[in-house]
């Protein structure tokens, strides 16, 4: 196999008008909407991502991430906040699991 070259073609305007968007949308709903909001956030970093020559896609949703959001924030409360230290971790393994070749 032919090493691709890898790199990233996404623009500046494009990201600041996702992250307006994105921002508004979470404020307006008081941060219910913030699922969602991630979703399109990954969602455009991955459009634009090619590795070794294939473009990446994210098949991820506001509803399945609000579910996981919703027990997060839950474990989170319960141990005090320190289930919080590990919801980096949590959101990277569930944009992983969602992330794929779109080929």
């Amino acid at each position: 196999m032919e090493n691709q070259s890898s790199y990233f073609d996404g623009g500046l305007l494009s990201l600041w008008g996702y992250r307006l968007l994105t921002a508004l949308v979470t404020a307006i709903t008081l941060g219910i909407a913030y699922p969602w909001a991630q979703c399109k956030m990954v969602q455009w970093r991955v459009k634009h991502t090619v590795v070794n020559g294939r473009r990446l896609r994210f098949t991820g949703t506001g509803m399945s991430l609000f579910g996981h959001w919703i027990k997060w924030w839950l474990l989170s409360l319960i141990t005090l906040g320190i289930y919080a230290l590990w919801l980096p971790i949590k959101m990277q393994k569930w944009e992983a699991e969602h992330t794929f070749f779109a080929d």
